[in-house]
């Protein structure tokens, strides 16, 4: 697993291991991070960390880095929401991924819509 996980940052300019997908954000971490770096129009390949709990483990094991999400450019981690949303306001991230951001690009970094399916509603059938 670990092996497949430094293959997959080595192979990838700019890498997003997040939980769920970049389409279908799984906490609001995750999806603040795709926000910031769409907002920017950058291109990136999205690991979901939440099918196999190995991965999670593994990551944080090579990066040293707790929590996710984790963006890795050039082999490198960048760091995790806070620090991508901090240096997307900056514009200290379009620089350290290379690119030009929009021209409609929000200057303070873009808050992500709610992330994933709706919470389940549980009906308490015990206070009638």
């Amino acid at each position: 697993m670990r092996d497949e996980i430094q293959n997959a940052i080595s192979s990838h300019e700019v890498i997003l291991f997040m939980k769920g997908r970049p389409e279908q954000p799984m906490c609001g971490f995750s999806a603040r991070t795709v926000a910031a770096l769409d907002a920017l129009g950058a291109s990136y390949a999205a690991v979901d960390i939440l099918p196999d709990p190995r991965i999670r483990q593994e990551l944080s094991a090579i990066s040293n880095w707790p929590t996710i999400p984790q963006l890795f450019v050039n082999g490198e981690l960048v760091g995790g929401c806070d620090i991508v949303t901090e240096m997307y306001e900056t514009g200290e991230l379009a620089s350290t991924l290379g690119i030009e951001p929009k021209a409609d690009a929000p200057e303070e970094a873009p808050v992500a819509s709610e992330p994933g399916a709706p919470p389940l509603q549980i009906r308490n059938d015990l206070a009638s």
